[in-house]
């Protein structure tokens, strides 16, 4: 009876051994292009997934903006959606003193202007209405010096030419910048710039201008915030959408 094969040479017998991972009768090349193509799969969907979920979140803030700009035009005095932004225009001339510590930090916190009046002016460089209303505001807000907080928000818009803005027009009071993929804009339901909000003591919306703003509706604006006023739409001038 022959001795049974032990040792080095009882590896060579017998069938060849599968390589560990692959399956039978697959190459390592088709075992590795399978696994790409898993991972590509993979990722693709996590991308449909996030632009789903994306999608979502734009059609619920345009909804809530849409729903917010409704309400105020009720006469329902919403409140405002806040936000903490950067600042790109420190400049607090005529707002009241004890509001200069706000913005030490560099950013804007519209929570930090509760108690205050104030008329909050979305805005871009790029917008030929909001040019022709920066001098209406800039007057505006000289004669409510120290009682009415004039605030702008730049959007859509690149910090440069914003700030070259500001400058050229002499802005005398606070902007801070949104920049494009700012959430802001849905959640104040803009259709475009310029509009501008009034908003109460208690951070309430009472009044809203879609489109420029003249003298006249500008000063309507600021009664509704300082006395007691229902609040509504205002008739704005034209406004332009990026």
């Amino acid at each position: 009876m022959a001795e049974p094969v032990t040792g080095p040479e009882a590896a060579q017998t017998g069938p060849p051994q599968e390589k560990r991972g692959l399956a039978s009768g697959e190459t390592e090349e088709e075992a590795r292009r399978s696994r790409w193509s898993v991972a590509l799969k993979v990722t693709a969907i996590t991308a449909v997934a996030g632009l789903l979920a994306l999608l979502v979140w734009a059609t619920l803030a345009a909804g809530r903006g849409s729903s917010l700009v409704a309400r105020i035009a009720a006469g329902k005095k919403p409140a405002a959606p806040g936000f903490k932004l950067g600042v790109i225009w420190p400049h607090s001339e005529t707002w009241p003193p004890g509001l200069k510590a706000a913005i030490a930090g560099g950013k804007l916190d519209l929570r930090a202007l509760r108690g205050h009046a104030v008329v909050l002016n979305f805005w871009a460089s790029w917008c030929i209405p909001c040019r022709q209303e920066a001098p209406i505001l800039h007057a505006a807000a000289l004669r409510h010096r120290g009682r009415v907080v004039f605030t702008g928000v730049d959007v859509k818009d690149l910090t440069g030419d914003a700030i070259r803005f500001a400058r050229k027009y002499q802005v005398n009071y606070v902007s801070a910048r949104d920049g494009f993929g700012g959430k802001t804009w849905d959640s104040y339901g803009l259709t475009g710039v310029p509009e501008t909000y009034f908003l109460d003591e208690r951070g309430r919306i009472v009044a809203h201008i879609p489109g420029a703003v003249t003298p006249q509706t500008l000063e309507q604006g600021i009664t509704s915030i300082t006395t007691s006023s229902r609040g509504g739409t205002l008739q704005g001038g034209a406004h332009v959408t990026p």
